[in-house]
């Protein structure tokens, strides 16, 4: 089957929606023709909703198989995450041994060189653990540890790590960030104790943003702010997980109008695209119910959330279809330094999400490869 050379509909732009044709050569946009509509137009009189394909930069799991579970899990969740609408991921790691994070990220680096078939391109990994602080562990299992530049190296030579979540206020990764950054990886302060002091020398040291807003760490207090407080505060980046779960639309809203970058990620785990039960998440059971993903104590323990849903739960609490889709994109695309993803114009790669008038999934393609 040849691939579509033409996509009609309305079509986000970086300049704003335009009623044409999305033209595709070679796995890439090569041009867009159309005339100017606004945003609230869009998708009105049975016109196709065309966007950019979803960016995910944080997903443990999904159709009942989890990143940790090595083998032919990263395939099963690229495809699951695929249906609906993300194009591009990280395979993200849970705190565990090492020999388990290794064997994790020997499974993953096969799909990072090719693109699951029918599935969402596979960046790279976000390391989440194991460096992380206990006392903010949330459904991380307890196997912290303190970072090393070798030990990072060695890990990286498996897979390539392209985001690394620590504590700033451990003994020692203070000091690692700049040199991790000069390494190429992008870190981020995440499951973290730290005061607000911490979050804003961190930030100095050039960390660049926060692994799931608000949620594993310190919060924010007046007189005692907190990470939450330094990234309201000070970060031009932030994950935040909008399953209305996870976070109050309020603080959504405040996050919004305080960090530009802020972007959507899922947090998926392999409930994901799956009935009620119980699951893996790393070394912990899960059981979800209710939309929600929970360890047996009640504590939350990733999401069942996917990228389309983030979308519409984005517009449902008040954001216009424009500013929701660069959130699951184009904020994600530019933190990670892909301008080739994310947005449609010409030259970037050809992964688009076509949306029906209701915002569900009709199209999904990703390098211009219609996928089931």
């Amino acid at each position: 089957m040849h691939p579509p050379s033409r996509i009609d509909g309305d079509i986000l732009t970086p300049n704003g929606f335009v009623r044409g044709a999305l033209h595709l050569q070679h796995g890439r946009i090569d041009r867009i023709d159309g005339t100017p509509l606004d945003t609230a137009d869009a998708g009105q009189g049975g016109h196709a909703i065309v966007l950019p394909g979803f960016v995910d930069l944080h997903v443990h799991g999904a159709g009942g198989r989890d990143i940790m579970d090595a083998g032919e899990a990263v395939a099963t969740v690229a495809r699951t995450h695929a249906r609906h609408g993300t194009t591009a991921l990280l395979a993200t790691t849970m705190t565990a041994p090492l020999d388990e994070i290794r064997t994790a990220l020997a499974a993953i680096a096969p799909a990072v060189a090719q693109r699951p078939n029918g599935g969402a391109r596979v960046l790279g990994v976000h390391l989440e653990g194991p460096y992380i602080n206990t006392a903010r562990l949330g459904a991380q299992p307890d196997f912290a540890r303190e970072l090393t530049l070798d030990e990072v190296a060695a890990l990286h030579a498996i897979a390539p790590i392209r985001l690394i979540t620590l504590a700033p206020e451990v003994d020692g990764h203070l000091a690692l960030i700049a040199p991790l950054r000069a390494a190429g990886h992008i870190v981020q302060i995440g499951h973290s104790n730290g005061s607000y002091e911490d979050g804003v020398a961190a930030l100095r040291c050039g960390a660049a943003g926060f692994t799931h807003l608000f949620n594993a760490m310190s919060a924010l207090h007046h007189r005692a702010p907190g990470m939450v407080g330094a990234a309201l505060a000070h970060a031009q980046h932030a994950e935040i997980i909008p399953d209305l779960l996870h976070v109050h639309p309020g603080a959504i809203h405040a996050a919004l109008r305080a960090i530009p970058g802020l972007y959507c990620v899922s947090d998926a785990t392999a409930a994901t695209g799956m009935p009620d039960g119980d699951y893996r998440l790393g070394r912990h059971t899960v059981h979800k119910c209710l939309g929600g993903v929970r360890l047996a104590d009640g504590t939350l323990a990733g999401s069942a959330l996917t990228l389309d849903q983030a979308l519409r739960n984005l517009m449902a609490i008040g954001l216009p279809l424009d500013e929701a889709s660069r959130r699951v994109s184009t904020h994600a695309a530019d933190y990670i330094g892909r301008s080739d993803l994310g947005r449609l114009q010409a030259g970037a790669l050809a992964d688009v999400v076509v949306l029906d008038a209701d915002l569900s999934v009709r199209r999904v393609l990703i390098g211009a490869e219609e996928e089931s």
